[in-house]
Formats: structure tokens, sequence, C-alpha cells
């Protein structure tokens, strides 16, 4: 059900948001299982439900009004715990809410609980968490990727409306195609990261995870925007973006060669994306194959620069002010190396120490300083692409779901999933995952579409037609 048609029954009194709330609850009780949840909140969603409620037969509500609505473990909500998913933030409850918390509930959408991640947001397969790895709702022997893979899972289980994210690599698209879900990661800068524990600062946005296009739209909408207390973000005003889902414009939209020709992509998704693409053509859209040479680069100039910056981020968690602080402890410099070394997980502990050592002396600039003129390389050529194409078309994962443990001895293996996802990040673009059919084991998989900076109207209404296609 969308936001759309769920608010009509709102407004009908067919149903009430305490009445869904609670079937929510519900669900997540008898769906343990799948380890999605960390932590409900059950009394502060009923609150809310009741307040939503009120809002509704007053004819007050807001645009989000009795949405239920999971958030992501690293993203903070005054007076309830967050933990990224970690031993380090073991207990911690957060001061104040994130801007993002902030304006979903000014818009009176209802917070249901936080939802389990890979580690500070480090991974693809949500096995890096403290609470154990999350079940994909739709094979339970699959992982749901990562590392919103809680917050994907719990939109697929349908044990929300929708779910908040963050995305450094593709931590919302690649869980979404894993799942059958949608997942967007603004234009960096489009959503205030204030409230996010940070991985990767120059990286890291949060988007919404849901079940079609428009409630996508709909959500960014009501978190997206200027903030003061994150200066990273854009005054650019904020556009109506589910209106503009109704607009019948004809776009030009470049494919990767690269990536539709690459060996590591599975058969079934490459004749599905090529299916998809004339349908496109079909309906109108120009779509041209276009060479690009830097795909080989993507994963190592991501690992080289976020690593650095994790280390950075990371460093705050010493086990003096807050967080975990090991019993074994006897002076400053063992409450250092044993509450870190304990309270993080052996993810975590490998891209510290790949950061901090890129960003050392004898290798900054051999490693982080030329990684960070590479990364200009790729905006100027992601730049030239859309001088001639609205919009850029690749897989959003190379294959569908993959079994629990079977790439989490590997870490190059467990990197190389975010092959299509990072140069989003990396350029700074928006960028979207729509389900684009099944394979023969009827596991899903998504398209992806990027648009140039701030141009989310056109990325959002190009992936709504993909979504009609895929159901016709």
């Amino acid at each position: 059900m969308s936001i759309k048609e769920l608010q009509k029954k709102y407004s009908s009194g067919e149903t009430t948001a305490t009445e869904v709330t609670a079937n929510f609850i519900k669900r997540i009780h008898d769906t343990r299982y799948l380890n999605i949840f960390p932590e409900i909140f059950e009394t502060s969603a009923m609150a809310l439900a009741a307040r939503a409620d009120e809002k509704i037969k007053n004819g007050k509500a807001g645009k989000l009004a009795g949405v239920v609505i999971a958030l992501k473990d690293n993203i903070c909500y005054k007076n309830h715990k967050v933990g990224a998913s970690s031993k380090i933030l073991e207990g911690f409850s957060s001061l104040y809410s994130s801007t993002v918390v902030e304006r979903l509930l000014a818009e009176d959408a209802i917070i249901i609980g936080r939802t389990s991640c890979d580690e500070f947001a480090m991974g693809s397969s949500n096995e890096n968490s403290a609470y154990g790895p999350v079940l994909n709702p739709l094979d339970t022997s699959r992982v749901p990727g990562g590392s919103s893979g809680g917050s994907a899972a719990a939109v697929a289980a349908e044990l929300c409306h929708a779910a908040i994210g963050t995305d450094t690599g593709g931590s919302i698209r690649q869980p979404a195609s894993f799942t059958g879900t949608v997942g967007l990661k603004p234009t960096y800068g489009r959503v205030s990261r204030h409230g996010i524990i940070a991985y990767a600062s120059s990286f890291d946005q949060a988007g919404p995870i849901t079940s079609c296009v428009e409630d996508a739209a709909l959500i960014l909408e009501v978190i997206a925007g200027a903030d003061e207390y994150d200066t990273t973000t854009s005054r650019k005003p904020i556009e109506d973006y589910a209106g503009h889902l109704s607009k019948t414009k004809k776009y030009r939209i470049a494919v990767l060669r690269a990536c539709i020709e690459h060996e590591g992509l599975n058969a079934e998704i490459s004749t599905r994306i090529h299916q998809l693409m004339k349908q496109a053509e079909a309906d109108g859209h120009q779509v041209n194959i276009v060479d690009f040479e830097y795909l080989d680069y993507l994963v190592p100039l991501y690992y080289l620069l976020t690593t650095a910056e994790a280390s950075s981020n990371l460093s705050r968690y010493s086990g003096v002010h807050f967080g975990y602080r090991s019993s074994a402890a006897y002076d400053l410099e063992s409450t250092y190396k044993k509450s870190r070394s304990e309270g993080f997980g052996k993810e975590v502990k490998r891209r510290i120490m790949l950061g901090t050592f890129v960003l050392s002396a004898g290798y900054y600039d051999a490693y982080y300083a030329k990684a960070q003129k590479a990364r200009r390389i790729l905006r100027d050529a992601i730049q030239k692409i859309y001088t001639e194409h609205d919009l850029i078309l690749m897989p959003s994962t190379p294959h569908v779901a993959f079994p629990i443990g079977q790439k989490s001895g590997d870490p190059i293996a467990m990197y190389l999933e975010d092959i299509y996802t990072v140069l989003a990040n990396i350029t700074g673009c928006p960028a979207i995952s729509v389900p684009c059919g099944t394979n023969s084991t009827s596991l899903p998989f998504g398209l992806q579409l990027m648009a140039p900076a701030f141009e989310e109207s056109a990325m959002l209404n190009m992936a709504a037609a993909f979504e009609k296609f895929n159901q016709q």
C-alpha cells in the first residue's frame, strides 16, 4: 500500500494510525527470527500514532501523518538508543534528534524502531553487526545486503511503510536491489547529515527505502533541504518530487558499456535490463550505450578515501567519554587500546587500519592525495556524459542476494559488491535502485539510475517509468 492509499484509508475512517502501528509492532514481534530490529520503540511509537490520529481528525495532518518509518541504527533520535550496531556504543542513548528525524516528526511520521546494519555502516551483507546477521525475508538463507540491510528487510517484510537508511557507497541501493524495494540516495548535500553517525563524511547521505517510487519521492521532499547544523547542505529549493512523477517527459539515457557488458554481471540481469532499455526506447526515450573506461578504478578509489575518513571519524570512540570501556583497562593508554580492540568488530578495525595507513606520513601522497585527484577525474568524466544525456543507467548489483557466509571470509570479494554503486557517491550524484525483475529462483534485482547533482526530479520521473515497465 502506498502512502497516498494509506492516507485515504485514514481520511475515510477505514483504519487508524494507532491500529496500523499496533499491527506492525505485533508483526515485528512475530518475525523476530529475521533479526531486523534490535529495538522497537513501542511506547513512543504508540504516542506518535495517537497524535497522528488526532491531527487527521482535526484536519491538521502533516504530509506523512500515520506513516510508520524505521530508522537505521546510525540515525540519532532523542532519548532513544542508537548504536551503529556496534559493541562500542552499547547502551548509548542520543541526547538529540538528527535533522532527518526532526523533519519526519514535524510531518507526523511514526518512528517505530531502529534496524540493524553493518557496524558503523561498513559492509555489504549485514553480517558485520554486533546483533548478528539480518536474514533476507524473501529467502532466509541469504543476506539482505548492506549496510542498510535491516532497513530494506523491514520494508520487504512489511514491518513498516518505509525506512531511512544511509548510503556511503551503495548502502541503500544494494540492499534495495536484494530485497525488491526502492532505494534512493540523494545528491550529496541534499539531505542533512546532522545527527547521523559518520562513516565517511564526504560520501554519507541519508535516504528512503520504500515499496514504490512515489513514496520515495514524498519522503525526500520532507527530509531534504538546507540545515544550519550541516554546512555541506545545499540551499537549492526543494522541488515537488512526487508531483513531478506525473509529467510525461522523454529523456536521453546513457548506458555505461563497461557495466552492462561486464563479465561479472549475471546473465539474467543483463537480459532483463536490455529488455527494459528496449521498452524505454519504444516509449520515446533515447537510449545510448557509451564508453566509460574507469570502472576498475572505482572500488579501489572508494576504499582509499572512505577508510581514510573512517579512521578520522572513528577516533572519537575511545572508551573515555561515552560508550564501551574495557573492564581490563588500568591506565589511559590501556583504556584506548583495550576499549577500541574489544569494542570494534573485525571489519571496522580493518578499515580503520587501512585508513590510518593511507593517511600516514610516508604514504599520504602515494595513496590519499592521488585518490583525491582521481576522484576529480571521475567527476569530470561523468559530467562529460551528462552534457549529452540526462541520466545514466546501470545495474544496481551484479547478481541477486548471495547466501549468508558465502563472502564474509573474503574482504575483497565483499568490497567488489559495490562495483556499480560507488560511482554515485564518489561523484556526489543522486542515484536510485528500482526493482526490475526476478531471476529463475524468484529472487529480485534492481536497475539503477543516476542523475546530475540536484536533478532528483528527472531521476524519479524516469524511475517511475521503469517501475511501470516492470509491472507490464
